[in-house]
């Protein structure tokens, strides 16, 4: 799998957006309005890719004072479970601090709270409901990434 950074608007970013939509959304009813796409030209999209296919995605949102948000990641039904996600997010973190961010920060599904812990990621505050679903709001500093150093 390699990953890239996918250029929004590109043939790549239409197949992380069947991905995103396919796994994400459609099962709570909710679709893309172009409004959501239009905004998603200031944001970062990754990638874990193989024969232009999009295994795994995350898009991440630039903030303020050196965080990012880290949000819709999805992995292909068929490669779950095998460590993309981490890998994917490992190589995020890299490359965002790279970028010169130093936190990051998400709301987790509450299912995938203890997947974002075991990546170093610690829950703050009380459990929310966010699109229908229970969701915890974690962040991880950038300071101690794999393949980084201060």
């Amino acid at each position: 799998m390699e990953f890239i950074e996918i250029e929004w608007n590109s043939n790549l970013y239409r197949l992380e957006i069947e991905l995103r939509d396919r796994l994400l959304r459609a099962p709570l009813g909710l679709t893309f309005s172009s409004e959501d796409l239009a905004a998603e030209s200031a944001e970062l999209h990754f990638a874990l890719v193989d024969d232009v296919q999009v295994r795994a995605c995350a898009v991440i949102v630039p903030m303020s004072s050196g965080e990012a948000k880290l949000r819709q990641m999805a992995v292909h039904e068929d490669h779950q479970r095998q460590g993309l996600g981490s890998s994917l997010i490992r190589q995020i973190e890299i490359a965002i601090y790279k970028q010169g961010f130093k936190k990051i920060q998400l709301n987790a599904r509450e299912q995938a709270v203890p997947f974002y812990r075991g990546m170093g990621y610690q829950t703050a505050g009380d459990r929310f409901m966010e699109v229908g679903i229970g969701h915890w709001k974690m962040h991880r500093e950038l300071t101690n990434v794999d393949g980084c150093s201060d």
